[in-house]
């Protein structure tokens, strides 16, 4: 191997100058630092709004905008780029991690590994990218308190739930930072420990809620995937429900170019698979494509859903093919060491989560719509689970910001040095209550956007299609 092909050389710190970084760290960037927040005076969300989604599919749109007038929160969850240019101001630890780059309270959820267990972890990475970690405890802490206020919640309830969760990112990185390191890549939690902890809270009614949807998980999917489809001719096929679900024989004109164009990239997306999920996967046959319209912030981006079958017409399975675009935090932190957005989504993920589906791969496709695409798959459902925030009591919330603080630990510690970071946040609350405090500056930050949403769309600055 000649020195110009030659891999880097990995550096290999002791465990002093690990924890050395972290308390180097501190002088450069206090944990009391971390409750400023200092906007710019030329701040402009509905700008940022209006920027990012010009790439997108416009008649789309309405379907956003009209999602995020909901309430402050929905809001919020369309918001992520809004809250990367804001985090590009402040204090910065330069303690490195795989963020999620947008790890909000119902990002996180049940899913089925591999080896069809239910296990709690975060389940959407289109944003993720290499960064200072505290941006996505952060973002995590924020949704958490702008969740209280959304169910009504005391000061004093609002405080603890947060409190508990970035307690549970910090206390979970430092037990972390002891562990060997194979013991951390393994480390996972699963839904049925969710549910025993609420038990023992006494909070009950939200774990009989839980405890409920996590034993009917498999069921659900299978009767949710099962309202996707119809018979025609014999044959299944994907439910028309316009405008969020519309067979690609609905599209109109350009309809069998565009049908070819998906196809080409399934095709290219299974050179992305481990060989013997892509055995597996060529034992179903290709039966029905269609466009569907998904999540909040996504609304506007191209994604499809492809029924395959596999043993017979009532063994069907069902991907996702979601484009990728440039994560919200690149402007502020580099594109990062990827071949294409799908490849760092995909990444991401992989190196984030304890089990990730098998199916998940990427592919990038050169001709569909008249551009270049890149775009990731996925089952669509897979025992997919989420807590009712809706209905989610005081002290239920502050358990399950705790996990999600946790969960976040983890899949940060898979990538950064669980060792500095530990170091960095202390045995003490000092970095918990900082993180509070930006908290609960940043909700009311975000209340201001909301109704600045709303004027835009009041004013027909931007369109909105509510309800839907």
């Amino acid at each position: 191997m000649s020195a110009t092909t030659a891999a880097p050389e990995v550096v290999h710190l002791t465990v002093p100058e690990r924890i050395a970084l972290g308390r180097a760290a501190r002088k450069e960037t206090a944990r009391s630092d971390h409750a400023t927040l200092a906007v710019q005076a030329s701040r402009d969300p509905i700008g940022l709004l209006e920027a990012q989604a010009a790439p997108r599919v416009q008649e789309l749109l309405p379907i956003r905008y009209g999602r995020m007038l909901a309430s402050p929160f929905a809001f919020y969850r369309g918001a992520a780029a809004i809250m990367a240019s804001d985090l590009a101001t402040a204090p910065r630890t330069g303690l490195q991690a795989q963020l999620c780059g947008d790890a909000h309270l119902l990002n996180f959820g049940g899913y089925a590994s591999p080896e069809r267990t239910l296990v709690f972890g975060i389940n959407d990475f289109d944003e993720t990218l290499p960064g200072p970690f505290e941006w996505d405890v952060k973002r995590l802490a924020t949704s958490t308190e702008i969740a209280a206020r959304d169910r009504g919640f005391g000061r004093s309830d609002r405080l603890a739930a947060v409190l508990a969760t970035v307690a549970g990112y910090r206390e979970t990185m430092r037990q972390l930072a002891k562990l060997p390191n194979l013991d951390v890549w393994y480390a996972r939690a699963d839904v049925d420990s969710l549910v025993a902890e609420l038990q023992q809270g006494r909070e009950r009614k939200d774990a009989r809620s839980l405890e409920r949807a996590a034993a009917k998980a498999p069921l659900n999917d299978r009767h949710a995937l099962a309202r996707l489809m119809h018979v025609v001719d014999g044959e299944p096929r994907i439910v028309s429900d316009p405008p969020l679900t519309v067979p690609v024989t609905e599209l109109g004109e350009g309809r069998d170019e565009l049908q070819a164009a998906v196809r080409t990239v399934f095709r290219a997306y299974r050179h992305s698979l481990q060989s013997d999920r892509r055995d597996l996967l060529e034992e179903f046959r290709f039966a029905d494509l269609a466009r569907r319209v998904i999540g909040v912030g996504s609304v506007g981006l191209r994604s499809w859903i492809i029924l395959l079958l596999g043993r017979d017409k009532s063994d069907p399975l069902f991907l996702q093919l979601k484009q990728a675009e440039a994560s919200v935090l690149e402007p502020y932190l580099g594109r990062g060491d990827y071949a294409s957005h799908a490849q760092r989504v995909v990444r991401g993920q992989r190196i984030s989560q304890a089990s990730s589906d098998i199916f998940l791969g990427w592919t990038r496709v050169d001709d569909l719509d008249g551009a270049a695409h890149d775009f990731y798959v996925r089952q669509l459902r897979d025992w997919k689970l989420s807590v009712d925030l809706t209905q989610i009591l005081p002290r239920a919330l502050a358990i399950y910001g705790r996990w999600c603080g946790a969960t976040l630990a983890r899949a940060h510690a898979r990538s950064g040095d669980r060792i500095a970071i530990a170091s960095y946040l202390g045995k003490g609350d000092g970095f918990d209550r900082a993180v509070a405090q930006f908290a609960k500056a940043y909700a009311d930050l975000t209340e201001q956007d909301h109704a600045a949403l709303t004027e835009a769309v009041r004013s027909g600055r931007l369109p909105a299609t509510e309800g839907i």
